[in-house]
């Protein structure tokens, strides 16, 4: 399928069929989100495939939205707020792979770099949503292509999804991504004009 025919054919699906969900794709959706760019490389996106249904069950408890749990396959995207801890050596990797080349960024040392960027909790969680955003996005347009439906999900209760899939406090849930085929055909959903996105031209 065509990237902009998969980004067409996107829907947020909310009635899932009880067909099961081949492990290979499951393995093809994760895969899709390791290659997901990510700001300085720092790769901070973390997954929980959720397949067992009392687990899916537990989920119930957490989201008043029933077919997140009704879905065959819910996969919890997280980041992992230690993964910043690690960005002298993204960054060293960035510029052995040649990424730097060409710009003043090859003249910098990975660890002066990886300090220029402090950041206060709350400036760090949203760098890191933002890094997972693109990776979940990157799980939904996939799943298109596969033929599988997805909705992005963000109406849970932190603490109660962490308890239940046993997560540690260095991991924090960005979303709920229930997955499998669809049971529902939805229409395009409503999307402003063009002209009304573009701000201007300089």
């Amino acid at each position: 399928m065509e990237l902009l025919d998969a980004m067409k054919a996107r829907r947020s699906i909310r009635k899932f069929k009880f067909t099961p969900i081949p492990e290979a794709f499951i393995t093809q959706l994760i895969e899709a989100a390791r290659l997901a760019p990510s700001g300085s490389n720092v790769q901070p996106t973390r997954f929980v495939v959720i397949k067992s249904e009392d687990v899916r069950a537990q989920l119930s408890q957490a989201t008043p939205l029933p077919f997140v749990s009704q879905a065959p396959v819910v996969i919890a995207c997280c980041v992992d707020t230690e993964s910043l801890g690690g960005m002298v050596t993204r960054a060293r990797e960035l510029k052995e792979a040649g990424a730097f080349a060409g710009t003043p960024l090859d003249k910098i040392d990975p660890e002066k770099y990886a300090k220029g960027k402090p950041m206060d909790p709350a400036k760090a969680e949203a760098y890191l949503r933002l890094n997972a955003a693109i990776a979940i996005d990157h799980i939904t347009l996939r799943a298109v292509d596969l033929g599988l439906g997805t909705c992005w999900i963000m109406m849970f209760d932190q603490e109660k999804v962490k308890q239940i899939l046993g997560l540690g406090d260095n991991y924090n849930v960005v979303a709920l991504i229930p997955v499998g085929y669809a049971d529902q055909d939805p229409n395009a959903r409503p999307r402003i004009e063009l002209t009304k996105l573009l701000l201007k031209e300089v």
